[in-house]
């Protein structure tokens, strides 16, 4: 049988290689041919999401057992060369035109409105792109910007603009599943239930390294209690009923950076396996 829902809106929380717990996810979503009409991914989870629109099982999985340990992929040595931990010429390029190629055609014309968040760091706000409103480089350059870490990566210059990690300004954008028309939302996170995170380190440096931006320096500083806020809403929203939160049961023991794809590929499967046991859980409230 095949589920397509309208209404309720799938979110999906960033995380760097912890998003492959959500990648899972979605893959047993494309396994039961559950599909969302409308669905949005910051940093992480738009770069393993995009694959869940375009409906290419497994498309994640098969770039972590074949790339993500690759040094073209991450590593200081870019970071020293490039001023990129991750290789953007290699991840948006070569991989998704000629390694593993995204099926740009299936997401463009997908079910599915997926929506990528970015930060534009001249004015520290969140701004939204639909895939289905950008060509292939524009998608392509979004998820870069949507997934480009503060001090770690350069800015993305998109649409005239200059961006990074979408995460800085709305890490789990439920919210805006709501202000686009969503009653209910999905929401896919990748840290444990008693995770809150942290204030950022080296306030300094990074007061230093961002100092042209200072509503973006400001974002970063606040995240920390943004994020736990976020969270706290959720609680409440999923006490209403318009919410329903998946997050890894089991221990997590996955950095953002770890790269390691027997790791990965684990963490993969326990999305995967999870969803399987809360499926029909989750169908009945679906459908409620």
């Amino acid at each position: 049988m095949e589920y397509k829902i309208n209404g309720t809106g799938l979110v999906l929380e960033g995380g760097g290689f912890r998003g492959i717990f959500s990648a899972g996810v979605m893959d047993y979503f494309l396994k039961r041919k559950l599909h969302f009409s409308y669905a949005i991914g910051v940093s992480a989870g738009a770069a393993y999401g995009i694959s869940y629109a375009s409906q290419q099982f497994e498309r994640n999985r098969v770039v972590n057992e074949k790339y993500t340990a690759d040094r073209r992929y991450m590593g200081w040595g870019n970071w020293l060369k490039s001023g990129n931990l991750f290789n953007p010429d290699f991840i948006y390029d070569e991989i998704p035109n000629q390694l593993v190629p995204f099926d740009f055609k299936a997401a463009f014309n997908s079910f599915c409105d997926f929506n990528i968040v970015v930060t534009n760091v001249v004015s520290g706000d969140a701004e939204y792109y639909s895939a289905k409103e950008l060509n292939k480089q524009e998608l392509l350059s979004t998820v870069q910007a949507s997934g480009s870490l503060p001090m770690v990566s350069k800015m993305v210059r998109l649409k005239g603009g200059l961006y990074l990690d979408g995460g800085i300004a709305d890490s789990i954008p439920v919210q805006q599943a709501f202000n686009s028309g969503c009653k209910r939302a999905v929401v896919v996170l990748t840290r444990n239930k008693e995770y809150r995170k942290e204030a950022a380190r080296f306030q300094w440096l990074i007061k230093a390294k961002y100092a042209k931006y200072p509503r973006l320096v400001d974002k970063i500083l606040t995240r920390a209690h943004n994020y736990n806020a976020t969270l706290d809403e959720l609680e409440r929203l999923e006490e209403e009923g318009r919410v329903y939160i998946i997050r890894p049961k089991a221990q997590m023991t996955v950095s953002r950076i770890e790269n390691n794809p027997e790791k990965l590929d684990k963490l993969y499967q326990q999305g995967f396996d999870e969803m399987h046991d809360e499926f029909e859980k989750l169908l009945s409230w679906l459908k409620g």
